[in-house]
C-alpha cells in the first residue's frame, strides 16, 4: 500500500486523473520526476538507516505519514500543490520505508531461500496492489451513471475522490498491521559502526554497480506499465473504466509471476531467471512498437501486453535476491540497497516526463510506438547487464 497513493491511482484511472487534474501527459511525468528527485536523496540515508533501527518502526511511521498526504490528494490541488505533494511523498515512501523492507526481507530468507523470500514479497504486494485496485474500480464504478458518457465532470472527480479516500484508509490501516504483526528484530545482525566504511565497501563491489543497473532497466519496464490504461483507451479503444479493470484484472498476475520467479531463482539462480525475462520484454516491446490493431493483430498485441505484465513483474520479485548470490555482507544490506536504489530507482526522475513527452509530441499509435521502442532499448540494455553481473558473481574490491 506504501506506493498506492503516488503510484497506482494514476496507473490504472490515467485518463481521468489527466483530466479532473487538468494535467498534459508531460505535466504529469515533470510531477513524478520531482518524486523520484526527492526519493533519489533519501534512498541512501534511508539505507543507513535501516541497518541501525527496527523495521517495525520505520515502516509504521513511513506509512501513517504517507496516508495523511492522501487527505490533501483527495481535495483535487492545482499542479503546484500536486508537485509539492510528490515531493512529500517521495521522503515518507522511501526514508524510513524501502532500505527497511528489503533487509528484512533478505533476514527471513536465510542463506537458501533469498528468491522465495524476494518472490514471495513481491508476490503479495501484487496481490494486495490488484485487490485493492479492483476494489477501487468497483467504487469508482459506482460512482459514475450506468451510461458513462453521461457523467458530468462533478460525477468523475466525486468518484476520482472516492478512490483516493479508499486508498488512504487502506494504507492508513497497512500501517496499524505492520505495527501490530511485525516483530522487532531483537537479535539484529551485526552492524558497522561507521557508515562512512560500510559506503565505501558498497560502493567498491562491481556487481553492485551491474546490479544497480538491472534494476535501472526493469524499473523503466515497471513504470511503463503506467501508461498501459491510456494505450487502452487511445488505441484499443476502451473506455475509462473499461481500461482501469483491463489493467487491474492484469496485475493478478503479479503474485504468480513473482513467486514462480522465486523459486526458479532458488533452483537456476536469479541472474538466469532475470536475464531470459529480459530477453521475453525484448521480443515483445519490438512487436507492440511495429503493431497497430486491426482483426489481424488485436490478439497479438494483448498477448504481448500480458508477456510484458509477466516479465516485468517476475524481474522485480527477484532482483533484490541478487545480493545473495553476488554474496554482499548481510550487514552491508541496508547500505547496498541505498546505493542499488539511488541508482536504480532513477527512472522515478526521468522515465515519466520522456514518455510523457513522446506520447505528446506524436499523439495516437506513433507516440505509444516510440514510447515501446525506448523500452525495448531499456530491456537490451538490461539483459547484458545481468549477462555480466552473472560472470562477475565473486565480490570484486577496489
Amino acid at each position: 500500500m506504501i506506493f498506492s497513493l503516488p503510484f497506482h491511482i494514476a496507473r490504472y484511472f490515467r485518463p481521468t486523473v489527466l483530466d479532473i487534474f487538468e494535467l498534459s501527459n508531460t505535466a504529469l511525468g515533470d510531477i513524478f520526476a520531482i518524486y523520484g528527485i526527492t526519493a533519489m536523496l533519501a534512498y541512501l540515508p534511508g539505507g543507513m538507516i535501516a541497518d541501525r533501527f527496527s523495521a517495525r518502526k520505520l515502516m509504521t511511521v513511513s506509512l501513517l505519514t504517507t496516508a495523511i498526504g492522501g487527505f490533501y490528494m483527495a481535495q483535487i490541488p492545482d499542479r503546484t500543490g500536486l508537485s509539492i505533494l510528490f515531493a512529500y511523498w517521495g521522503a515518507t515512501t522511501i526514508l524510513l520505508f524501502w532500505a527497511a523492507l528489503i533487509r528484512a526481507t533478505r533476514e527471513w530468507g536465510g542463506s537458501l531461500a533469498q528468491g522465495r523470500a524476494f518472490g514471495l514479497l513481491d508476490g503479495g504486494r501484487g496481490l494486495i496492489a490488484a485487490s485493492a485496485a479492483m476494489l477501487a474500480v468497483f467504487f469508482f464504478s459506482s460512482a459514475l451513471p450506468f451510461e458513462l458518457e453521461n457523467a458530468t465532470d462533478l460525477q468523475r472527480q466525486q468518484a476520482l475522490q472516492t478512490v483516493i479516500y479508499l486508498y488512504t484508509v487502506m494504507t492508513f490501516g497497512a500501517g496499524v498491521l505492520v505495527w501490530f504483526f511485525i516483530p522487532d528484530s531483537s537479535n539484529r545482525i551485526e552492524r558497522s559502526i561507521n557508515s562512512l566504511v560500510n559506503i565505501r565497501q558498497v560502493l567498491c563491489q562491481r556487481v553492485v554497480w551491474l546490479q544497480s543497473v538491472i534494476v535501472i532497466c526493469a524499473y523503466c519496464g515497471y513504470k511503463g506499465l503506467d501508461n498501459y490504461a491510456l494505450y487502452a483507451v487511445e488505441i484499443l479503444g476502451m473506455n475509462e473504466v473499461d481500461s482501469a479493470r483491463f489493467t487491474s484484472i492484469a496485475a493478478y498476475l503479479r503474485p504468480v509471476a513473482a513467486i514462480t520467479a522465486g523459486f526458479l531463482a532458488d533452483r537456476f539462480f536469479a541472474s538466469k531467471v532475470i536475464s531470459i525475462a529480459f530477453v521475453f520484454l525484448l521480443l515483445s516491446y519490438a512487436m507492440l512498437a511495429f503493431l497497430s490493431p486491426s482483426p489481424l493483430t488485436t490478439n497479438i498485441i494483448y498477448g504481448n501486453l500480458i508477456i510484458t505484465f509477466v516479465a516485468v513483474f517476475a524481474i522485480r520479485g527477484v532482483y533484490f535476491a541478487l545480493l545473495e548470490e553476488t554474496n554482499v555482507a548481510r550487514n552491508l544490506t541496508g547500505t547496498a540497497v541505498g546505493l542499488i536504489s539511488v541508482l536504480g530507482f532513477t527512472p522515478d526522475i526521468f522515465f515519466a516526463p520522456i514518455a510523457g513527452r513522446l506520447l505528446d509530441a506524436t499523439p495516437g499509435i506513433a507516440g505509444h510506438q516510440h514510447f515501446f521502442v525506448l523500452l525495448a532499448i531499456a530491456s537490451i540494455i538490461g539483459m547484458v547487464a545481468t549477462i555480466s553481473l552473472a560472470y562477475s558473481s565473486k565480490r570484486h574490491k577496489c
